[in-house]
């Protein structure tokens, strides 16, 4: 049990370090590096617009890149002036391990997988303390085998894992866990303590990196920073900024290499060049090229050191990063201090979770998100007409992607949703870290919520851009949400929420409502379309793509994201009118907005369509033909269960000061008593009128629960399914002439028709889940104890809406905790962790998660929004 205390993380020695001017000083060096920087859109100067064909892995070590860096267990500033990062080399490998491996789109048989054992243990938001582990095989590394075998499998098949080569079996290989303490807020010091887990003696070649970014090779006049031995020392010099040093030291002596970070053209294009290039250490140990590095100079150096290890040792080295002429530290003694610093700051958070392993699996969601911080670089006006020092792009990019958001200019510190599989920001991921971020640090996710509105980030239409593969398309719109919500978990924090914060974003954000109703609702009629809306599986046919000629498509998710962003504006608005008035009309006017759309998808009006179905009880997109007729898409799926996230409670305790509103919300009732019915309404004593402001009323909202509380339909043993498992036996239909077919499946797609990795056919997935559970509490505020439903449906038990998103938190935190065998079922896929002891308390934050038995599913390493289990852990949240 932790011990009891009423200590805040405001109050700790890292809590005070975030605070004021002093956090942003501390916050400018991080785990800034990408795990994969190749493959990116960034980096893509083809002509068909193939980015993983175009920089291909084999090309990233010997490649110099124009946008970023990458690195294993990376660290720099926040430009990435300097980077720091690790390479391994066990003798047996073919090239240096440098970089984390994986599968690209077209070779892995469900689409892009990293294929390498890496975990995120530790860290603190300033980055005073940082700690992950990798576990490197003694014998080569599988590359060949883990694209063979993927490539002959099918959609059918399972992937083909690291674990299923068998190089791991037996212990054979080392643990890494590399350590980052600061001394001062720029005196970094890297520990790498190496373990040999295979009982027989093992060499391992160590290489701690430091190197520059590559800014001089792209024209302008950029000088070229420099690294030089100067006795035990290496001194590094960069353009204005001040001098640094590096010194390394461990239980074995070092030798300094040195080579340059430029590409290796001889090798790439066979044009003759200058070295020693970015390859040169790969090169001078696996191939022995003495002449591929310098012993005395270059813009990357590696202190390289050779450890031979018995059975079962371990060993330690440092390297430290420091300003020059810094006087000595003691290291051990700094990394013994910085770990007590954050176990005092998780101690402070964690104070009512009483489960060790639930406090663990926190600490390591919220170690993911740290290490997921990504410096995102990318001018794309740039990036379209070509660097002066380099060829001109082919002309055929101008119609590839992105032509029409030249004004995006990124420059910034941003969480990934995963730093290998999705290298780069979505508007609606990045929605959902911040609210996770919120829980150790406002100020950061605040940061993060407000990048997204600048001028060089939002389209001068009111636009946020999704995705770099296609800052175009729509991402649910989650903004306002999560603005409120970090807003609310600040308050709880400090006191007293940042009004500032929420005023200066809530303007930009109008914009982009403006945007939302212009642009998906072209008719006019409150539904709305919204296309892809992040769903790549979930309907019969890809909703990116263009429907045939005279179609059109109404959509229940899109409607219900609009219906509910609305409520969160208004939700703003009346905040910000406590302290000026005048939002008071904003807020009324999204009052009536969301009301025009509660009507649309209800169908209050008879000339409307509407997107309920009586028959069976739920809500249903609705396809439009040409020949006049409306059809709905009669897949049960979490698009029908999305109107339940437009909720939100009116009461006028909270309100009643305001000046004149409540005169205008019942104004507008009056006017229009058809929507009036569909506003819930009883009075309090002592705290006036309530309102329940949702799609739903009451009985329907028991339809729509019956079905989502239905374990032969939506319910698992761990949280809600994304397709109602009815649909075991597939559902088809005629549209065009051709027959759509859509069918339950609990994990990975056996479709390549949205791209390929990514199955919302069934399997869980954490932020639908969330949103659910928090709309259900939301319910329940409203209802109280006074509405009650069948929780499972046919158990003969009646719950409360707060039981039932109790119930449906520990089932999704189920997916993480250990059961009574001692596994965890998320990790079921890696059955040779939960052998030994140490291996169990390793947590992975998938993606999604098989639909019956839990187990981890697409991108494997902390992709952002799994990270909300952070928030169903914590009390009170």
């Amino acid at each position: 049990m932790p011990a009891k205390s009423t200590t805040s993380i405001l109050d700790t020695v890292e809590g005070r370090r975030l605070q004021g001017s002093e956090g942003e000083h501390w916050r400018q060096w991080g785990p800034y590096l990408s795990e994969r920087q190749w493959g990116t859109v960034r980096e893509d100067y083809s002509a068909d617009g193939d980015a993983w064909s175009y920089f291909p892995h084999e090309h990233a070590r010997s490649r110099a890149y124009r946008w970023g860096e990458d690195g294993l267990a990376g660290f720099s500033d926040k430009a990435q002036h300097w980077c720091l990062g690790l390479a391994l080399w066990n003798e047996h490998d073919s090239i240096l391990k440098e970089r984390l491996f994986g599968l690209n789109n077209a070779e892995g048989n469900h689409g892009e997988d990293v294929k390498e054992l890496y975990f995120y243990l530790d860290g603190v938001p300033s980055h005073a303390y940082m700690r992950m582990l990798y576990k490197y095989p003694q014998a080569a590394f599988p590359y060949a085998d883990l694209v063979a075998e993927n490539a002959r499998r099918g959609l059918s098949d399972a992937e083909y894992e690291i674990l299923d080569t068998g190089v791991f079996e037996d212990n054979r290989y080392f643990d890494v866990t590399v350590e980052y303490a600061k001394h001062t807020a720029d005196d970094i010091f890297m520990l790498i303590t190496v373990h040999n887990r295979f009982h027989q003696p093992a060499r391992l070649r160590v290489l701690p990196q430091v190197w520059a970014r590559n800014t001089w090779s792209w024209g302008g006049d950029a000088p070229r920073p420099s690294l030089r031995l100067e006795g035990d020392k290496v001194l590094a010099r960069h353009g204005q900024l001040p001098d640094r040093q590096i010194t390394a030291w461990g239980a074995e002596p070092c030798q300094w290499l040195f080579c340059n970070n430029d590409s290796n053209f001889p090798k790439l294009d066979g044009l003759a060049s200058p070295g020693p290039f970015k390859d040169g250490f790969n090169d001078y140990l696996v191939d022995g090229q003495a002449s591929a590095v310098s012993f005395d100079g270059g813009t990357r150096v590696a202190a390289h050191f050779v450890l031979d290890l018995a059975g079962g040792e371990s060993k330690r080295l440092f390297l430290r990063f420091a300003p020059a002429g810094s006087e000595p530290v003691s290291a051990r003694r700094l990394f013994e201090q910085r770990r007590r610093e954050a176990d005092e700051f998780y101690g402070a958070l964690q104070q009512g979770i009483a489960s060790s392993d639930a406090r663990n699996v926190q600490r390591q969601a919220l170690a993911g998100l740290l290490w997921s911080k990504q410096l995102y670089y990318f001018d794309v006006n740039q990036w379209l007409d070509g660097d002066p020092g380099q060829p001109v792009p082919p002309s055929e990019r101008e119609h590839l992607r992105n032509t029409h958001w030249r004004h995006l200019s990124n420059c910034d510190i941003v969480s990934m949703p995963d730093t290998w599989e999705y290298p780069w920001y979505a508007s609606w991921d990045l929605g959902f870290q911040a609210v996770a971020f919120a829980l150790i640090d406002p100020g950061f996710a605040k940061q993060q919520l407000l990048l997204l509105v600048k001028d060089r980030f939002m389209h001068p239409n009111g636009q946020l851009p999704a995705y770099e593969w296609r800052f175009d398309d729509a991402n649910p719109p989650v903004h306002a949400w999560a603005c409120w919500r970090v807003y609310q978990q600040e308050k709880a924090l400090a006191g007293e929420g940042d009004l500032d914060f929420l005023e200066r974003i809530f303007h930009k954000l109008l914009l982009n409502f403006s945007w939302w109703v212009n642009r998906k609702d072209a008719e006019g009629r409150n539904l709305f379309q919204g296309g892809f809306l992040g769903l790549d599986n979930i309907a019969l046919f890809d909703r990116s793509a263009a429907l045939p000629e005279g179609f059109a498509l109404d959509q229940a998710d899109g409607t219900a994201w609009v219906a509910a962003y609305a409520l969160d504006l208004m939700r703003i608005a009346l905040e910000l009118a406590k302290r000026n008035g005048v939002y008071v009309d904003i807020a009324v006017k999204f009052f009536e907005h969301f009301l025009y759309i509660a009507g649309a998808i209800n169908r209050v009006d008879e000339s409307a369509e509407g997107l309920w179905d009586e028959q069976d009880q739920f809500f249903y997109d609705v396809l439009h033909r040409p020949d006049g007729d409306n059809e709905p898409l009669r897949l049960r799926s979490i698009v029908g269960l999305m109107p339940l996230f437009a909720v939100q409670v009116l009461e006028q305790h909270e309100h009643q000061n305001l000046p004149g509103l409540a005169q205008r919300l019942l104004g507008f009732l009056h006017h229009r008593p058809d929507l009036a019915s569909l506003v819930s309404r009883w009075y309090e004593p002592g705290k006036g009128n309530r309102m329940l402001l949702a799609l739903l009323r009451g009985e329907r909202t028991k339809d729509l629960l019956k079905r989502m509380l239905d374990e032969s339909e939506f319910l698992s043993d761990f949280g809600i399914r994304s397709l109602s498992k009815a649909f075991e036996q597939p559902f088809a239909m005629q549209v065009d002439g051709k027959q759509l077919c859509a069918r339950y499946e609990p994990a990975e797609s056996d479709s390549r028709l949205y791209g390929g990795n990514s199955n919302w056919r069934g399997p869980l997935w954490m932020p639908i889940n969330y949103m659910l559970i928090e709309s259900l509490r939301e319910f329940h505020r409203y209802y109280d104890v006074n509405f009650s439903v069948e929780y499972p449906r046919g158990s003969g038990y009646l719950a409360s809406l707060e039981e039932v998103a109790d119930g449906l938190s520990q089932r999704l935190t189920r997916l993480f905790l250990r059961d009574e065998a001692g596994h965890r079922p998320s990790m079921s896929g890696y059955p040779q962790l939960q052998v030994e002891a140490e291996d169990r308390e390793l947590v992975l934050f998938h993606e999604y998660f098989h639909g019956e038995t839990g187990r981890g599913l697409g991108a494997s390493h902390q992709t952002g929004w799994t990270a909300l289990v952070a928030l169903l852990l914590q009390p009170g949240k």
